[in-house]
């Protein structure tokens, strides 16, 4: 535990910097907004580039962990929805807890599988986001389209898929590793001192994002969104992994990837397709703050069982 204490230490005291100084407003508010458009369009699609083009992609057993990842969100989703139906909330209310209970937050992700495990891992991680991204995307506007009066189209989600940046920076750096081509020296250095910038302002970015305001109303289903999210979801990898998974480090991130908080962009969803908007930024927060003491306590529990 002190071990995994230690690695994770730093992923979440730039969380709490990243709070911190939003708080302080220094930088002012005005930062925060472009300097997301550059983490999320130039800083982890070149981190993901520059990792994968240098990982060890044929070591990953892909099939395997698109099982995992299919069990987990399909497990996740009935779960979420028999508990709509056994204790019914409004559409919209359900919409923000039925995101808190699927996504999860890539930047911390990254971050904390590079702190735990290495460069070894962010071949894996590419690999999980790849998968997760696109698939709970379109299984969130499905939620979306029959929850809300909202009409939310498939086909543009897919369509918006297709352009994100960091599916196709997982794409183009699988690409470039397999095909033997790799980076070009020159072009190497470069991408590995914008990596070095992508997790650490994304940290910032995410912390600074923490609503605490938020919980302050929230209510019994932003708690038990954050069970089925922190807890029940790596218990249930967890098991998929003892059973299906023989590579440590592959069972390793997947556990890490199930237990992490939902994303900072589901509010940005839940604004756009008329879900509840503020329950959502609780949640977001909720979860943030709560992970510091589930994630530990998590791989801690995967450590003796795996």
């Amino acid at each position: 535990m002190n071990e995994i204490l230690t690695a994770l230490w730093p992923v979440f005291a730039l969380l709490c910097i990243g709070y911190g100084i939003r708080r302080l407003n220094f930088p002012d508010d005005s930062f925060w907004e472009p300097a997301e458009k550059l983490i999320y369009f130039l800083l982890f699609p070149v981190l993901l580039v520059y990792k994968l083009s240098l990982a060890e992609i044929a070591a990953v057993p892909i099939f395997e962990v698109a099982a995992a990842v299919v069990g987990l969100l399909a497990a996740g989703s009935m779960l979420l929805i028999l508990v709509q139906r056994l204790r019914p909330l409004s559409g919209a209310a359900f919409t923000s807890v039925y995101q808190g209970g699927m996504r999860f937050n890539t930047y911390v992700g990254l971050a904390a599988s590079a702190a735990l495990y290495g460069d070894d891992s962010l071949a894996i991680a590419a690999v999980v986001i790849a998968l997760m991204v696109p698939l709970l995307n379109v299984l969130c506007v499905l939620v979306f389209s029959a929850y809300t009066q909202r009409e939310s189209s498939v086909a543009s989600t897919l369509k918006a898929l297709c352009k994100n940046p960091l599916i196709l920076a997982c794409l183009l750096g699988i690409l470039l590793n397999l095909s033997g081509l790799g980076l070009p020296s020159m072009v190497s250095s470069v991408a590995q001192l914008l990596s070095s910038m992508a997790l650490p302002l994304g940290l910032l970015a995410v912390g600074a994002g923490l609503n605490l305001t938020a919980l302050r109303s929230a209510g019994g289903s932003v708690i038990y969104s954050s069970i089925i999210k922190l807890l029940f979801f790596p218990l249930l990898m967890l098991l998929i992994c003892s059973l299906f998974i023989d590579s440590y480090l592959v069972a390793a991130v997947l556990v890490l990837f199930s237990a992490l908080p939902t994303a900072s962009t589901a509010y940005i969803l839940a604004r756009q397709l008329s879900g509840d908007a503020p329950m959502m930024a609780a949640i977001i927060t909720a979860q943030t703050i709560l992970s510091f003491l589930t994630i530990p306590v998590v791989l801690a529990l995967f450590n003796q069982f795996f």
